[in-house]
């Protein structure tokens, strides 16, 4: 009795948070639970009133069952086979004596596809000899009304209660175009709990304002009314606004972190000349970096024109060290191959086009965040198209020390840690160059990149002055996979949707 009471206590308000197609639905609940019966008597589509079940069903004023059953029905050829027999045995039927093939059609009424079908069919079912062109119905063969007839007439119908002999036939069938088809029916059902049974007989207890308009509110329509409530944990569809590609959206990420530090961005070509992606770094020619292997080169242009005047300066600093106090690498430096064109391999080319831009200001820091391009062999942490993230900062007196500090900080920005850790390391445009690796917070230590302080050779013939400038480069897509949380690096660039649509992003 306590709990009839509560329950129905309960019922004003359980009325109240049903949604029109709910209410409309309910009280036809009461003489029949299943779909077909509730759509005819509320003139409802099948769509509105699937979707009242299952409202009802999460506010627990019903029980859902759904049996699901395959059902065969008739397709479009089957409709007519159902009426006038299935082809063959129509032609099995009008043989007499023996007719010529061509004649069948005529003689049958059936069209040349159902002809050449049937002759095939009755042949293999020993009804009928083929010889020279004729037909003729074997004596002892009797049409009567075949077994696949009355399994059309049949129809439709759920599989479960067709015989063992009926599914082979059916079987049979589903070999031919357009006589029988599949179809899976669900069979539901709603079932009224008993608070839902309550409900039912109350329904008429309540009035609701379902919206407000202008004529409810003039006339004040809405006093001594009740409003429907909200209910807002109804289960609703997903929308998947547009938004930015993952690692693009962190990439701009990245671009506003150096932005607020008071960096400014450097742009370079994709195609670049070796000039400027290795000579003006000081690599020799003979470096292994410049092996097929190590580049993809590019058919067309072949070449790029360099500017005279900074050319020369850099092919001294190349064989006899330009003025900088350095012997540079002794050998005869070749115009032709310095004009190459490759895809830029390292994002450091744009920052040698930066030290010899008439727009580099002393002091300055400046950023790039390039994509480069390096024949490799295609894993989960590698890729032949990646992209780098890399500056330099420009000033009089620069030294290991601020090196260090700037290291530090971008530790802290961009992987969440003031713990870093370097390791001598080797690149033909630094001295001394660097290694970085950070202790992440749940990845533990992790190489972010490299970094230096540009050698004379490299500074001088680009700027024409003796400064220091200090140099490093970070391995940007790697970044992004912790941070986006991606195990597999091609996953970056993924056209999966459903990750696309589920996964995490900077803005």
């Amino acid at each position: 009795p306590i709990r009839l009471t509560m329950a129905s206590q309960q019922i004003p308000e359980l009325l109240e948070t049903l949604h029109p197609l709910e209410r409309r639905v309910l009280p036809h609940l009461l003489k029949d639970p299943d779909l077909a019966s509730v759509v005819r008597a509320s003139g409802l589509a099948e769509i509105e009133v699937m979707r009242a079940f299952q409202w009802l069903a999460r506010k627990k004023i019903v029980n859902l069952s759904i049996v699901a059953k395959e059902v065969a029905r008739l397709d479009g050829l089957g409709e007519t086979y159902k009426k006038l027999g299935l082809p063959e045995y129509r032609l099995l039927a009008s043989l007499k004596n023996t007719h010529a093939i061509q004649d069948l059609p005529k003689l049958s009424g059936l069209t040349q596809q159902e002809v050449a079908v049937s002759v095939g069919l009755l042949k293999t079912e020993g009804c009928i000899s083929v010889e020279k062109g004729s037909v003729a119905r074997i004596k002892d063969s009797q049409p009567g009304k075949a077994p696949s007839d009355l399994l059309l007439a049949k129809l439709p119908a759920s599989i479960s209660e067709l015989s063992t002999d009926e599914r082979e036939i059916l079987k049979e069938l589903q070999k031919r175009n357009q006589i029988v088809r599949m179809t899976l029916e669900k069979n539901v059902k709603a079932h009224l709990t008993s608070l839902g049974k309550q409900a039912a007989e109350r329904m008429g207890e309540s009035q609701l304002i379902e919206a407000l308009d202008s004529v409810i509110l003039q006339k004040k329509q809405w006093k001594d009314k009740r409003f429907r409530r909200y209910d807002v944990v109804a289960p609703v569809p997903r929308i998947y606004p547009g938004k930015k590609q993952p690692y693009r959206s962190f990439l701009d990420y990245v671009r506003r972190q150096f932005q607020s530090l008071g960096f400014t961005e450097m742009f370079g070509p994709l195609v670049e000349a070796e000039f400027w992606d290795m000579d003006a770094l000081f690599m020799p020619q003979d470096h292994s970096a410049r092996d097929i292997h190590s580049a993809y080169y590019v058919q067309e242009p072949r070449t790029m024109k360099i500017n005279p005047s900074v050319l020369a300066k850099v092919r001294s600093s190349h064989e006899d060290g330009f003025n900088t106090g350095s012997l540079g690498w002794q050998y005869s430096f070749a115009l032709e191959q310095t004009q190459r064109t490759i895809l830029r391999t390292q994002g450091t080319a744009c920052s040698a086009r930066m030290l010899a831009s008439k727009e580099l200001q002393i002091p300055g820091k400046y950023f790039a965040i390039v994509r480069c391009f390096r024949p490799d062999i295609i894993d989960a942490t590698h890729n032949v198209d990646f992209f780098q993230t890399e500056g330099i900062v420009v000033d009089e007196g620069l030294n290991l020390r601020h090196l260090k500090w700037l290291l530090k900080l971008f530790a802290e920005k961009f992987a969440d840690t003031s713990t870093i850790k370097i390791k001598p390391g080797y690149f033909p445009f630094t001295e001394p160059s660097l290694e970085l690796y950070a202790r992440h917070p749940k990845l533990g230590w992790i190489e972010l990149g490299g970094a230096g302080i540009l050698r004379p050779e490299v500074v001088k013939p680009l700027t024409g002055k003796d400064i220091s400038v200090l140099a490093w480069g970070i391995g940007i897509d790697r970044i992004g996979m912790f941070k986006l949380g991606i195990k597999d690096i091609r996953d970056l660039f993924s056209s999966d949707l459903g990750a696309l649509r589920n996964s995490n992003a900077f803005y």
